[in-house]
């Protein structure tokens, strides 16, 4: 193990106690001394039917003009809204939280709207949501998309972009037309106890995407859906997981990389106490197969569960979803990955598949204490341009 990733295993778990005091002292002040606003009071009609956009800005044009930590505050209910941007350009509040009791729903029409997000929070600093459940109604455009038609791609339901010292906890998101909570360009970001609920054959829909972001941290979340639990887009640094059930869906994955030419990496990431149920992959990197400059570097996987996991451990840095395949070397450089206490069952026969580069074979990986079965029988190991070592108890036998 790199220096880097034991200094970061002994010295994130203080900064999380740290983070979690730290945001719950300014939530309790926020709700117990500072200013509270109401979106019902503000016109909002929690009927499910009457847009309440404006209400909703409303809300949040006074929090922001607010010289005091502020509350939105939304209460039980179905509130409908439609695409809003929560801007932090001319907001002066960095203490803003937004309280949810009751369901923010999405309009249904998916028509006419290429919208890349519903709900966005662009460029604010030191907000907090808290409760609630987004429901997306997906369901038309998943339709739509599966049975081949011509489509628009969808809405991501909770984005945040060039934002710092950012909470989400305690929310679930419901059937996202395409991808449920993002999180880019973001610095300091704590999501926590968040529950992600859409069908195995949903499209695109990954639970949390992460990307361009530095410092973020994803605890005690519950991810059911169509794609990537947690995805890892390039750009991230200083990420950690822990503490994911994952299930059904495409696994945590690092990737897709190497898409262009000019790209950034992935590095110093931590992945621990996570179950996977049923899902297409386990832990995953994948890297398309063409020049790139990306790479991945300094990766623990640590105390992870397998059940019925079809690649439970995988490297394919030949990764080519749609048949447009460029035939190529990759150019992103895997190295220095550990994969540590990862146990449980495959559903295939391969459970560890390390597919490397030919033009950048991994390197540094390490297998230490892997117990992976197939239908109650020792698995398989395959790797191409693969090199490292193992410790431990290793089965399915180490290929390295």
């Amino acid at each position: 193990m790199t220096k880097s990733i034991l200094h970061c295993l002994l010295l994130r778990p203080i900064l999380i106690v740290l983070f979690t005091i730290l945001s719950s002292s300014s939530f309790n002040s926020t709700a117990s001394t500072g200013a509270t606003y109401n979106v019902v009071s503000l016109g909002a009609k929690p009927d499910g039917k009457t847009d309440c956009t404006k209400a909703f800005l409303s809300a949040w044009q006074k929090a922001c003009g607010s010289a005091k930590p502020a509350t939105i505050y939304v209460p039980a209910g179905r509130f409908l809204i439609g695409k809003v941007v929560f801007g932090g350009g001319e907001c002066s509040n960095k203490a803003i939280t937004v309280t949810i009791d009751g369901t923010l729903v999405a309009p249904s029409n998916y028509h006419g709207n290429d919208d890349s997000n519903w709900i966005l929070f662009h460029n604010v600093d030191g907000v907090s949501v808290h409760g609630g459940l987004l429901d997306g109604q997906g369901t038309s455009l998943w339709a739509c998309k599966n049975s081949g038609g011509n489509c628009p791609s969808g809405a991501t339901s909770l984005e945040f972009t060039n934002s710092k010292n950012i909470m989400v906890a305690g929310l679930t998101s419901l059937n996202s037309q395409m991808f449920h909570i993002v999180i880019h360009q973001c610095q300091h970001v704590k999501v926590q106890g968040v529950k992600v609920v859409a069908p195995g054959n949903s499209p695109n829909t990954d639970g949390i995407h992460i990307g361009r972001s530095d410092d973020v941290t994803i605890l005690n979340a519950n991810i059911q859906t169509g794609d990537d639990c947690v995805s890892v887009g390039p750009g991230t640094t200083n990420l950690w997981v822990e503490n994911v059930v994952c299930g059904p869906g495409h696994g945590i994955s690092i990737g897709s990389l190497g898409k262009d030419q000019n790209e950034e990496g992935v590095q110093n990431m931590i992945v621990k106490t996570v179950k996977f149920k049923g899902t297409d992959n386990g832990v995953r990197i994948k890297t398309w197969g063409r020049p790139s400059n990306a790479f991945v570097k300094n990766v623990l996987f640590q105390h992870a569960v397998m059940v019925d996991v079809k690649n439970p451990i995988v490297i394919d840095q030949n990764y080519c979803p749609h048949n447009s395949c460029p035939h190529q070397a990759s150019g992103v450089k895997v190295s220095d990955v550990t994969y540590q206490d990862i146990h449980g069952t495959s559903a295939t026969e391969v459970a560890v598949k390390f597919d490397c580069s030919s033009k950048n074979p991994c390197s540094g990986i390490k297998l230490q204490d892997v117990k992976l079965t197939y239908s109650n029988q020792i698995a398989e190991a395959s790797c191409q341009n693969a090199g490292g070592t193992s410790q431990g108890y290793v089965q399915p036998e180490s290929c390295l």
